[in-house]
């Protein structure tokens, strides 16, 4: 079966916009025009993701999405003009998974649609598998082709914040901030140190933790390893 996205946008022309992208990737769509009907619609649909926009009548997209974590663990991209820090924390803080600024590219979109929903589906099992790299979320053990391979609990932590957030490019500031914690006093150095840290450890797997120059890192199997997956 087709996997269902909401979009809840007041905007009819950008609904349509994204309808089109989707579906032409495959993705069934449900829409809604206001928090109040996307709270109504995850319900009835319970689909696999939500696009949420932030400013809207009725009931706006922060309060949709508070409303929906009392019942639904749907990963939710929130999808906004507002580009101030605070409004990213405040999606974030309400249970957000992810946030793009608009205006924004059809392919940047999809990316991190198909990423979210990779995510979501592998989180749904204790061990999430990225090629020859196994991590278990219970046990906090890392599988290397087949051999456990030792980690502290920040590399660990590190390690599992990247996979879930599964080709998508990360700065260090966002590294330092989900893992270290928003009060860390620590610099963006210390996510480079790590960051080595586990490409030692990982040893010829370590090609899964891509360097993004000038701003940060991502998680994303290579071609050839996709055969192992």
């Amino acid at each position: 079966m087709k996997q269902k996205i909401l979009i809840v946008d007041d905007d009819i022309r950008l609904r349509e916009m994204l309808r089109m992208i989707l579906e032409n990737r495959g993705y069934g769509v449900i829409e809604a025009g206001d928090g109040y009907q996307a709270v109504t619609s995850v319900k009835i649909s319970e689909p696999d993701l939500i696009i949420m926009d932030v400013m809207m009548p009725v009931m706006d997209g922060l309060e949709a999405v508070k409303e929906i974590r009392l019942f639904s663990k749907c990963p939710v991209i929130m999808l906004t003009a507002k580009g101030e820090d605070y409004d990213q924390v405040n999606g974030f803080e309400v249970g957000a998974d992810d946030y793009i600024i608009k205006p924004f590219t059809p392919m940047v979109l999809a990316a991190r649609v198909a990423a979210r929903l990779k995510s979501s589906v592998e989180t749904n099992n204790n061990d999430l598998t990225f090629g020859r790299v196994v991590i278990n979320k219970r046990s906090r053990e890392v599988l290397v082709d087949g051999i456990q391979v030792e980690f502290n609990r920040k590399e660990f932590e590190l390690l599992l914040y990247m996979a879930e957030n599964y080709g998508i490019s990360l700065s260090r500031d966002q590294i330092l901030e989900n893992v270290w914690g928003y009060d860390y006093l620590g610099t963006e150095s210390t996510v480079d140190t790590h960051i080595n840290r586990l490409r030692k450890k990982l040893a010829d797997c370590n090609n899964c933790i891509k360097t993004v120059r000038g701003y940060g890192y991502k998680f994303e199997v290579s071609y050839e390893e996709q055969k192992y997956i």
